[in-house]
């Protein structure tokens, strides 16, 4: 899959709760307008769990989980930094997100 996205600031979350920790995501919040899928949506599936509002998109072939619609975010896309060509995650500011208790917390972040 190939997508491109514009930032208008290299800032990242590192989100703490135990779906970001294992799956190795580093947060970069977009709008849609931002983010275009090139090309590999074909490949792509969908998962939800909880509230239902995020949708977990993945690879089916290779399981690597590049974006998806966050649930603090349901217009916009979240990218994972380290899904980014190159080492373009080294240009990111990274700031921690206690999403292990994500409710008392979001407000920090929409």
């Amino acid at each position: 899959m190939r997508f491109r996205v514009r930032a208008d600031r290299l800032d990242a979350l590192d989100c703490n709760c135990s779906v970001c920790t294992k799956k190795g995501f580093l947060h970069l919040i977009v709008t849609k307008d931002a983010f275009e899928l090139v090309s590999g949506g074909e490949h792509l599936t969908t998962y939800t769990f909880n509230t239902g509002v995020a949708k977990h998109t993945f690879c089916r072939v290779c399981g690597v989980h590049a974006f998806y619609t966050p649930r603090s975010h349901p217009d916009g896309v979240d990218v994972n930094v380290y899904c980014l060509d190159g080492d373009a995650a080294r240009s990111f500011a990274v700031t921690p997100f206690d999403g292990a208790e994500w409710e008392a917390n979001v407000d920090e972040i929409r």
